[in-house]
């Protein structure tokens, strides 16, 4: 909940009013343990309030995304999915089988950033870190299948 309330308040310090339809979208976006397309956003908000329109969806994320509060997953098709954003050094690693997205530390890349930079001539100055893989759960479910 207090994550909640951090949004809403950096929402409303940039001009967003807190409609109804829009804490629908939060709370579906903090409360996910995968990353969600707009479409999936939109039906799960349908549930909990059937007013919510998809261009509103979008219009959200947009802004979620321009405040630095969401951001893309990479996926094979492009980066139509989206996450809370991960803070420092943080990172996502995604199952490939089911979705799930789970947050890593990976605070001790400078050695190789260090090595691009050497190697190529480039100041590194940000990077983005997505690692795909198969969870325990579905390792788990496929041994027993």
């Amino acid at each position: 909940m207090e994550q909640l309330q951090h949004w809403i308040e950096i929402l409303e310090e940039n001009g967003c009013r807190i409609t109804s339809p829009r804490r629908v979208i939060i709370e579906i976006l903090l409360n996910s343990p995968r990353a969600l397309e707009p479409t999936e956003i939109y039906d799960l908000g349908r549930e909990m309030n059937p007013g919510i329109g998809l261009v509103t969806v979008y219009r959200t994320l947009e802004k979620l995304e321009e405040l630095g509060l969401i951001q893309r997953i990479h996926q094979e098709d492009g980066c139509h999915m989206v996450m809370p954003a991960v803070e420092g050094h943080q990172h996502y690693l995604v199952c490939t089988a089911c979705g799930k997205t789970t947050v890593f530390r990976g605070d001790d890349l400078g050695a190789l950033f260090s090595r691009v930079e050497t190697n190529t001539g480039y100041q590194v100055n940000d990077h983005w870190l997505q690692l795909f893989g198969t969870c325990p759960d579905c390792k788990n479910d496929h041994k027993n299948g």
